[in-house]
């Protein structure tokens, strides 16, 4: 079984990854990501589809961080407060687009869709274009 945070997979070698409420869960989301900029590409793309914590200081974050140790346990490891859209700005990728929306859960909203990009290193972008 493949674990997010060791692909096995050739650097840089795929145009895209798909990610789909797994980054809540998985054990070292840091890693995971650092992971998805290893084998994408230059300018390979991840599409997601995630749940993010609810803002700072509003009662569903209140509810998410009391929630989460038992929340873990039964969503196998969902953390329902993680910032993922952060953590996924903070890896290197690129965010050129997202969507937050609710789904119909009472704990693990608000929800993002979009895409990342890898960014292509200045150097290549001029062997490119």
């Amino acid at each position: 079984m493949w674990k997010a945070e060791e692909l096995p997979i050739r650097a840089a070698s795929i145009d895209y990854a798909i990610s789909t409420l797994v980054l809540c869960s998985v054990v070292d989301q840091r890693r995971a990501l650092s992971e998805l900029l290893r084998v994408l590409r230059p300018g390979g793309k991840l599409i997601f589809i995630e749940h993010v914590a609810a803002p700072p200081g509003t009662l569903l974050r209140r509810v998410q961080c009391a929630v989460k140790p038992l929340w873990r346990r039964m969503g196998d490891g969902c953390h329902p407060d993680r910032e993922t859209r952060a953590a996924i700005e903070r890896s290197g990728l690129t965010i050129p687009q997202v969507d937050e929306f609710d789904a119909p859960l009472p704990v693990v909203r608000p929800h993002i869709a979009g895409y990342a990009i890898k960014p292509i290193p200045p150097s290549e972008s001029r062997l490119t274009g």
